[in-house]
């Protein structure tokens, strides 16, 4: 493939994610910084800045609310397009690093640096349970398709698997090296994880692997 557009932005960019229609993509900065590009005509149409630490950010699958991640351990939920706030979720007692919207729509989960990751009702604002198998911070976290099952890692030489609804784990998998992202395929149980894994030299091995279950 090729490049097609590229924006000049403000600093160093660190995290990005779509609007669920392909329309808008946000990118957020080392410096706080929120900017919002129409992806039609590739120009920003937002820019925020922020007084406090923002880390991963997300669209509802509806489009119409936007959600941040804060070192506070908030997540700031706003209106889109208007960016005004709708609420201040209270979600954990450390900062919250990831977080990740279920496909359905039903829920949205929060990954914390207090080693929890947090499952959270769209529709209420209301914290339903929390999974407990970590013991680090929580680096990344995924749906599945159905929204039944969700993925958590860290530092932890394992991947938790668990089920939504009971929050049991459902199975682990075990890793050489703390993992720095997963994300489950769109239709099927198929998860990619990659992590800071090293080569006999040492070295960033530079790799991504595949985990399916048998009924995938």
């Amino acid at each position: 493939g090729k490049c097609s557009q590229q924006a000049e932005l403000s600093g160093e960019n660190i995290n990005i994610t779509y609007k669920p229609d392909g329309t808008h993509v946000a990118v957020g900065n080392r410096d706080d910084e929120l900017t919002i590009l129409d992806v039609r005509k590739f120009k920003p149409i937002h820019r925020r800045k922020f007084n406090y630490e923002v880390n991963e950010i997300a669209w509802n699958m509806t489009g119409e609310m936007f959600f941040l991640t804060t070192g506070n351990g908030t997540v700031e939920v706003l209106s889109y397009p208007s960016l005004r706030p709708l609420d201040t979720l209270m979600a954990h007692t450390a900062g919250c690093y990831c977080i990740a919207i279920d496909p359905t729509g039903r829920h949205f989960a929060v990954g914390s640096a207090d080693s929890l990751v947090s499952l959270w009702v769209i529709s209420e604002m209301l914290c339903v349970r929390t999974f407990t198998k970590l013991e680090w911070p929580v680096r990344t976290i995924s749906f599945n398709h159905t929204g039944d099952l969700i993925a958590s890692a860290s530092e932890d030489l394992f991947i938790d698997i668990s089920n939504v609804h009971t929050g049991k784990t459902v199975h682990q998998i075990p890793c050489r090296a703390a993992m720095n992202s997963v994300e489950w395929n769109p239709k099927y149980n198929v998860l990619a994880y990659a992590g800071d894994d090293k080569n006999k030299y040492q070295a960033d091995e530079g790799v991504f692997r595949i985990f399916g279950f048998e009924n995938a």
